[in-house]
C-alpha cells in the first residue's frame, strides 16, 4: 500500500502549503491525507489524529460528518471570489471556462450539500 502513503503525503504536504495560501483549501486536503494515512500506515495516522492543528479537524469531521456554518460561509466565498476571479480573468474561453465553472459549481454543491454541525 505504498501508493496510499505517497498520495497521503502529497496531500499533506500541500495542505501545509494550503496554511498560508488561502487558494488551497487545507481541511479538505487534511481528510484525504488521513484516509490515505488510515490505509497506509497506522503510525502516521495517529500522529496526524495527535497533531495539535489537524487533529481536531480529522476527529470532528470523523464524529460528525459536518461542516460549521462559518467555514461553510468561508468555503463559498472562496469559491466565488476566487474561484470565480480566476476563471473570470485566467481561464480561456470556450470549453475551459466552461469545465472551470463546472467544477466550480460542483464544489460549491459540495460543499452546501454536507450536514451544517450544530452550535454547541
Amino acid at each position: 500500500m505504498k501508493i496510499w502513503f505517497i498520495l497521503g503525503v502529497l496531500f499533506l504536504g500541500t495542505a501545509f502549503v494550503g496554511i498560508v495560501v488561502p487558494l488551497l483549501p487545507t481541511t479538505p486536503l487534511v481528510l484525504v491525507s488521513a484516509a490515505c494515512f488510515a490505509k497506509s500506515s497506522p503510525r502516521t495516522y495517529r500522529w496526524l489524529l495527535e497533531h495539535e492543528r489537524f487533529g481536531p479537524i480529522i476527529k470532528g469531521w470523523e464524529a460528525n460528518r459536518c461542516i460549521p456554518l462559518r467555514i461553510k460561509w468561508i468555503a463559498v466565498s472562496m469559491i466565488v471570489l476566487v474561484g470565480g476571479s480566476s476563471v473570470w480573468f485566467f481561464v480561456p474561453a470556450g470549453w475551459p471556462k466552461l469545465v472551470a465553472l463546472i467544477l466550480l459549481a460542483y464544489g460549491t454543491w459540495f460543499v452546501l450539500h454536507q450536514q451544517t454541525c450544530l452550535p454547541e
